[in-house]
């Protein structure tokens, strides 16, 4: 069996890397844009960093600024509309994965308008051409939606999450730029760091993965764990790691899929507007307990790559502690919430979470066979 390998075209990591913007839409011809951001970013002066240099350099431009978190299929119609009136022929995405996936899905129905219900694009679909051109600039170092083939949309009549994927949603460009994610506050840096570990650490235990991204997802969380704290206190050198860990581990688990943390985590960003970094923390080393004995020797390699020594020294159960405990305290050091119920789940809603989470298109992917029951048993564990 052949193992597959999709990543974007081209990619900008680096201090500054937003200059290189102008240089390739005018080399591709592109005559003028749709930027996809919030109205904070442009409240902040932060989407303007870019939408400045285009005006320097005298590239046109419009603003679609309705992307909220967990951006829904109504923004996504919203933003379909103000592209084809625009006469844009690409996309810049400005913020974080919210800004990214909402460009992924105009994209993708701009030119393939059969999906115009949005609803049907869920799940591993074929469809028959590339998206409108994107240049990814992300704004958290967490989703690493600018090298991925997924996206999530939420339904807000249905209360659900549903995660699309497809190669033709990849964005042509990324421009990773730590210095656009300077003005994270540290809660969202703090979240969007554990979602980016989450990714290194579920894409490494997923059935699919293999030698190559279990290379790269190490890595990622190698360099997660050495500079989330100080990326936190807006260190620059931990912010420029933290954009590069969190793009390595997009490079493997969008090739491999994920797990239930991401099951779990989908249904309470759509039922209570959890922001999805958080909820994947709260969730992580819970499963994390639950799936230890599907993982072979995996956790010693987990606690090896986040600095615990004497790992070939341990048993399988300590190393396997060891790791679960190492991820515990970097969501404790970056003051993540333990609990479910600290950020606003419902004990009455467990078992509708537990059924859509088990319905999720990541949960297959788990390295343990499970159920709704005992998804729900880890729902009641973390409350």
């Amino acid at each position: 069996m052949a193992n597959r390998m999709v990543l974007n075209e081209t990619s900008y990591l680096g201090a500054g890397a937003i200059e290189n913007i102008v240089t390739e839409a005018k080399i591709r011809g592109y005559r003028k844009a749709l930027v996809v951001t919030d109205k904070d970013l442009v409240k902040f002066n932060v989407s303007t960093k870019v939408t400045g240099l285009m005006k320097e350099n005298n590239l046109e431009f419009e603003v679609f600024d309705e992307v909220k978190a967990n951006p829904t299929i109504n923004v996504v119609k919203s933003g379909i509309e103000k592209f084809k009136k625009s006469g844009a022929d690409y996309l810049i995405a400005i913020g974080g994965g919210s800004s990214i996936d909402t460009a992924k899905a105009i994209g993708i129905i701009i030119n393939n308008p059969e999906f115009s219900d949005v609803r049907s694009l869920e799940g591993a679909v074929v469809t028959k051409n590339k998206c409108v051109p994107i240049i990814a600039v992300p704004t958290t170092a967490g989703t690493a939606a600018e090298v991925t083939i997924n996206y999530v949309i939420t339904d807000e009549e249905r209360k659900r999450k549903f995660v699309c994927v497809d190669p033709h949603d990849i964005p042509v460009i990324a421009v990773v730029d730590s210095e656009m994610m300077s003005s994270m506050p540290k809660g969202l840096t703090a979240a969007t760091g554990m979602d980016a570990l989450t990714h290194a650490i579920e894409g490494y235990i997923t059935k699919g993965a293999w030698e190559l991204t279990d290379t790269l997802h190490l890595k990622a969380i190698e360099i997660i764990s050495r500079s989330l704290r100080s990326a936190v206190n807006n260190d620059p050198k931990g912010r420029e790691d933290m954009a590069l860990g969190q793009y390595v581990a997009g490079m493997g688990f969008s090739n491999v899929g994920l797990g239930i943390v991401h099951g779990m985590a989908h249904p309470l960003g759509a039922f209570y507007d959890t922001p999805h970094g958080v909820a994947n923390a709260v969730i992580l080393p819970y499963v994390m307990e639950y799936n230890a004995s599907a993982t072979g020797e995996k956790y010693r390699e987990i606690a090896r790559a986040m600095g615990v020594t004497g790992i070939d020294n341990m048993t399988q159960e300590e190393y396997r502690k060891v790791a679960i405990d190492e991820v515990k305290k970097l969501s404790q050091d970056v003051g993540i919430p333990k609990r479910l119920r600290e950020v606003g789940v419902k004990e009455e809603d467990l078992e509708a979470l537990a059924r859509s989470a088990f319905a999720d298109a990541c949960t297959p992917g788990n390295p343990r066979d499970t159920s709704v029951q005992e998804i729900l048993e880890i729902y009641r564990s973390i409350y």
